[in-house]
């Protein structure tokens, strides 16, 4: 709780337990690359900067845009300080307790849950989260930021105060001018940075491409700081270079200042489109998933510019869902300054822009697909299950996606996804007419399914599909390439000569005498599992196991019926179909059985085929007692 300390409004308030925790972690494991204190601070003061043009354009009358906008440098050996300053938009009181750093969010415990204790990997995954402005305190014991609001007076600035351990203190105080100064007060052992070389370097290393002027005080013959500021980088907007004229490294440490990231990005493409439409991209396609991928809260997407000035973060117009990964700019010559998201929600010109986007990047995907599979590995791995998304959303562009999709398969021997439907087709058996899949909820019960007996029988690929967005997928991709894709535990299942070409010689009529011996059995279980089930009948899809159930073509898996009920959704799954195998010794057994035995025998070769599909029992203790009571009998 907040403890007040004086009239002043002065305050004392104490970090949240998971970001002491946090903060504790990061300062140790980013210790071997301290540097990157600058390149956090110099960024959010960008930031800051590009959101005051753009309120100043807004709310003219309100807010004015100051001559120039710039970002200042300099540190004081005597007193051991660096200051970071700039004067952009600001910060009030409030917008300080929730914006100071990206490391006050929401999520941290979650986070939290997944570092390893491992240094190295642990630095990966705080880079993952967001360093932000908390990385001062890996070269600082205490750090001072005072901040005034552009439309805010003198005296409603505010100072904030930490050590970076368990609290920190609020203050308002006065300031002359709008913007924001970090004030870093340096460890004993931080004296590399009190020297103008050390910081000159990472500004030109990190931050060269930001695009307002990063200032520091110009040195005298003697090499001491003098009164007169110069500025330090090129202070020219990255994306709006020609592509010739920017190294990889100037890509790669553009993508950790918009993206804050910590590591290099996985791959970028960069384009200037002109005609009709004349705009400009940047977009990467990060190392690793953040951490905040599946919040539904969480806004993501790219940063939109309008003729080189900011005017949102996160313009998720400018990108479908499926692609929320991705991290970039989009500038835009033709879009008004004044524009907003609800124009941006139907603007014919935002709908060119990010159809032309979707194609890039998609482009890019199928490029690295194609020359670099170890790479393109590495990404599905990441952002696979993102993808899935993809048909469902984007129907245009279906075709285009399918080809980037990787699966699992019967042809391997382990669950990795790294078959293409392309590859699937090459390899389909003469005369086969369909893609085969199966759905689970999980790797093992997918590639353990009754319904892939017949099929891996007669060595017939099936792909093996277990991620939760796997049935979605399914409902919008029913074909590729201009053929089918069937589930095998779905519909009637009708395989042809595949099957007539039997190695060991069985063949269709075999089956068929299997069939008319259980005589009136499938009616007979059908009365003893009553409305339960749709039909009983005898399956062509079972070699092994006695029983299995088989939906509808267009229905949901049982697992994920399941899942929906849970999350008080409604389902509207019609009765199943129970298949059972004419020669399983249970079936025969059942056969031969009456009165009691028989409906607790069919009860229970309906129940396990439920089990196996993911399925609910709706009387869990009547299923332990008449397999008991069989048990018993057996023992």
């Amino acid at each position: 709780m907040p403890r007040t300390m004086t009239e002043t409004q002065r305050e004392e308030r104490r970090f949240e337990t998971e970001v002491s925790q946090l903060l504790h972690l990061m300062v140790h494991a980013l210790y071997s690359n301290r540097e990157i204190f600058l390149r956090e601070l110099i960024s959010n003061a960008a930031d800051a900067c590009d959101k005051l043009r753009f309120e100043a354009l807004a709310s003219p009358g309100i807010i004015v845009q100051p001559g120039e906008l710039h970002i200042d440098v300099s540190f004081d050996r005597e007193k051991r300080e660096i200051r970071v300053s700039d004067n952009g938009v600001g910060m009030s009181r409030d917008e300080v307790v929730e914006n100071i750093g990206t490391i006050a969010r929401s999520g941290t415990k979650q986070f939290l849950n997944r570092l390893t204790g491992d240094q190295q990997k642990d630095a990966l995954l705080i880079g993952q989260f967001g360093v932000g402005f908390y990385s001062s305190f890996t070269v600082a014991d205490r750090v001072t930021l005072e901040t005034r609001r552009a439309d805010a007076p003198e005296d409603a600035a505010v100072r904030w105060e930490s050590d970076g351990t368990g609290s920190y203190t609020l203050e308002n105080t006065s300031r002359a001018e709008p913007g924001t100064e970090v004030i870093l007060h340096l460890k004993e052992d931080a004296d590399e940075f009190l020297e103008a070389y050390r910081l000159r370097h990472i500004i030109t290393r990190y931050s060269d491409h930001v695009s307002f002027p990063i200032r520091m005080p110009k040195l005298d013959d003697e090499g001491k700081p003098t009164d007169e500021w110069e500025t330090v980088n090129r202070a020219s907007a990255l994306w709006t270079r020609a592509k010739g004229d920017i190294t990889d490294e100037e890509y790669r440490e553009f993508y950790k200042h918009v993206a804050h990231d910590f590591e290099d990005p996985a791959a970028w493409v960069h384009s200037h489109v002109e005609g009709k439409q004349q705009y400009t991209t940047l977009f990467y396609v990060p190392k690793r998933a953040p951490f905040d991928l599946w919040d539904r809260d969480q806004r993501h997407g790219v940063k939109l510019y309008v003729k080189r000035v900011f005017i949102m973060d996160d313009a998720e117009k400018m990108l479908p869902s499926y692609l929320r990964f991705v991290r970039g700019v989009v500038d835009s010559s033709d879009l008004p300054l004044n524009v907003s998201r609800e124009i941006l929600q139907s603007n014919r010109l935002v709908d060119g822009i990010r159809s032309g986007s979707v194609k890039k990047i998609l482009g890019l995907l199928e490029s690295i697909a194609e020359k670099e599979p170890e790479k393109y590995a590495e990404i599905w791995t990441q952002f696979g299950r993102v993808l899935k998304e993809g048909p469902g959303e984007d129907y245009g562009n279906r075709e285009q996606i399918a080809r980037l999709l990787r699966f699992a398969s019967t042809h391997n021997s382990d669950d990795t996804q790294n078959v293409s439907l392309a590859d699937y087709k090459a390899r389909m058996k003469e005369g086969q007419k369909a893609i085969y899949v199966v759905t689970a909820d999980n790797p093992a019960a997918a590639r353990n399914s009754p319904h892939l007996e017949i099929f891996r029988k007669h060595g017939i690929e099936v792909l093996l599909l277990s991620d939760r967005v796997d049935e979605w997928l399914l409902s919008h991709l029913d074909q590729f390439d201009g053929t089918p894709i069937k589930s095998v535990a779905k519909g009637d299942l009708d395989l042809g000569d595949l099957v007539d070409k039997d190695a060991e010689g069985k063949d269709a009529e075999g089956e068929d005498k299997a069939k008319e011996a259980l005589g009136d059995l499938p009616e007979r279980i059908g009365r003893t599992l009553g409305d339960r089930v749709e039909t009983v009948r005898a399956s062509q899809r079972l070699v092994e196991s006695p029983a299995c159930i088989v939906l509808g073509e267009h229905e949901m898996a049982l697992y994920l019926q399941e899942l929906m009920k849970q999350a008080g959704q409604q389902t509207f799954g019609s009765k199943p179909v129970l298949e059972v195998n004419p020669t399983h010794p249970l079936v025969q057994r059942l056969k031969a059985a009456d009165g009691a035995e028989f409906d607790d025998l069919a009860t229970l070769l309906f129940e396990q085929a439920l089990l196996t599909e993911g399925g609910q029992l709706d009387d869990p203790s009547g299923f332990v007692s008449r397999l008991n009571r069989l048990l018993l009998k057996a023992a």
